[in-house]
């Protein structure tokens, strides 16, 4: 698969592009990184350095791709945090342009916008310009449950009511959705549920919740299922493979004691995801 993926980009960690494209990478899959921010670290530190790239030089980047004639081999487009509704329109009109070359190509879109306990952490506006204009153009979306929350225009707590919220946000648009980070209330204590959505069914599958909620953890989630569901053509074995080796990268970064995911280190278990988990159907 080629992946052209246009994300943020940090020198130190693992957030946007710094955490997609070597999982991409590492699973064989040629990666086409277009940067939309490059900042020193991720902004959770709460102080960061570098440039935020104007959308016109973004677009630069991307219609020099199309010179070389290549863009139409792109097979999927991959965005994350759009904190610009002009960086948005320029991912957009990609979008369609891929798709105009190559119209088995994919777009997924990881909608980030908010998160329990934090509520929304993008600027006014993005949450409306992400809920009514980039998701429905998107094939395949990863919200938490906070964001599918907000784009079902809802609050879930139990499981059929987390699988009714997919079915409002699937209506308008993407057909594959992958809802991380799903906590209802017949979900066991310390644990979560990861929920995959699509026309073949629904699943879910259990993991314990770690004591870490690292930066990251969602950008390398949405690129290892764009890659499972585009290699395998199954969202259940997709689910399953995405989530055991998201879990073993944060196991490797609670017992490393870092605030960074260990990526590189928890590398064979992105190319080679360990069993362990199963899903179970829902319906």
């Amino acid at each position: 698969m080629k992946v052209l993926s246009i994300q943020s980009s940090v020198a130190y960690g693992h957030v946007g592009n710094s955490a997609a494209v070597f999982p991409l990478q590492r699973l064989g899959h040629e990666v086409w990184p277009v940067l939309t921010v490059h900042f020193s670290n991720h902004t959770g530190y709460g102080a960061w350095r570098g440039p935020l790239l104007d959308p016109a030089d973004i677009a630069e980047v991307i219609a020099g791709i199309d010179d070389r004639g290549v863009l139409g081999e792109a097979d999927a487009v991959l965005s994350g945090y759009q904190g610009d509704a002009a960086v948005g329109a320029v991912v957009l009109d990609t979008v369609a342009r891929v798709k105009a070359l190559n119209p088995d190509a994919i777009y997924c879109c990881d909608p980030v916008m908010g998160d329990v306990g934090r509520g929304m952490f993008v600027r006014p506006g993005i949450p409306e310009f992400m809920r009514d204009t980039v998701v429905p153009a998107a094939d395949v979306i990863t919200p938490n449950h906070f964001e599918l929350d907000f784009l079902a225009g809802t609050t879930t707590r139990t499981l059929d009511e987390v699988l009714a919220a997919v079915d409002v946000v699937r209506a308008r648009g993407p057909r594959d959705v992958l809802v991380t980070s799903v906590l209802h209330d017949d979900v066991p204590p310390d644990h979560l549920d990861v929920v995959a959505v699509s026309d073949e069914g629904a699943w879910a599958v259990t993991t314990p919740l770690l004591p870490i909620h690292p930066n990251g953890c969602g950008d390398v989630t949405a690129a290892l299922y764009l890659a499972h569901l585009r290699s395998t053509g199954s969202p259940e074995e997709a689910l399953v493979r995405t989530t055991a080796s998201v879990f073993a990268v944060i196991e490797a970064t609670v017992a490393a004691g870092t605030r960074e995911i260990q990526l590189v280190a928890a590398q064979e278990a992105i190319a080679h995801p360990p069993p362990g988990f199963t899903a179970r159907r829902l319906r």
